[in-house]
C-alpha cells in the first residue's frame, strides 16, 4: 500500500474529510498533534488504530496540498 492510499475521502465519512483509511481519524488530526509537538508515539498512543505508515501518509498528503 503507498502513502496514499492510505487517504481516503468520502462524503459519507467525516463529512467528506480526508481521513486515513479504515479508521474515522482526519488527516487534520494528525497534523494538528504534529504541530502541537506530539510525537508519533503519542499520537499512536492517543488513535491506536494508527500505524507510523499513516502519520507518514498525512504529511505526504499535506505535502502535496501545499503544492496546488
Amino acid at each position: 500500500m503507498t502513502y496514499l492510499e492510505r487517504i481516503t475521502v468520502d462524503p459519507n465519512i467525516c463529512h467528506g474529510k480526508a481521513c486515513i483509511a479504515g479508521t474515522r481519524i482526519p488527516v487534520s488530526v494528525i497534523l494538528d498533534n504534529l504541530s502541537s509537538g506530539s510525537t508519533y508515539d503519542e499520537i499512536i498512543n492517543a488513535y491506536p488504530s494508527l500505524k507510523i505508515e499513516d502519520i507518514c501518509a498525512a504529511l505526504k498528503y499535506a505535502t502535496l496540498l501545499t503544492k496546488e
